[in-house]
């Protein structure tokens, strides 16, 4: 099990967890988001390939249409 911070809370993980597989976990798959990881942004190609490390530091933004 890994321990990363996502949007200053801890969780915990399997090992070998892809961001993509976070994203399911959170129920965030439908949803036009932007995820940055240890202050990089990831581009939405790179969620299924980046493993996810003990200690890692993500935010998870939301865009939200409006006028």
């Amino acid at each position: 099990m890994i321990n990363v911070t996502v949007n200053g809370k801890t969780r915990q993980l399997i090992d070998n967890t892809t961001v993509e597989q976070l994203l399911l976990e959170l129920e965030l798959t439908e949803e036009r988001i932007a995820v940055e990881c240890n202050r990089n942004i990831l581009d939405p190609g790179e969620f299924s390939t980046v493993t996810l490390n003990d200690r890692d530091e993500l935010e998870i933004v939301r865009f939200v249409g409006g006028g």
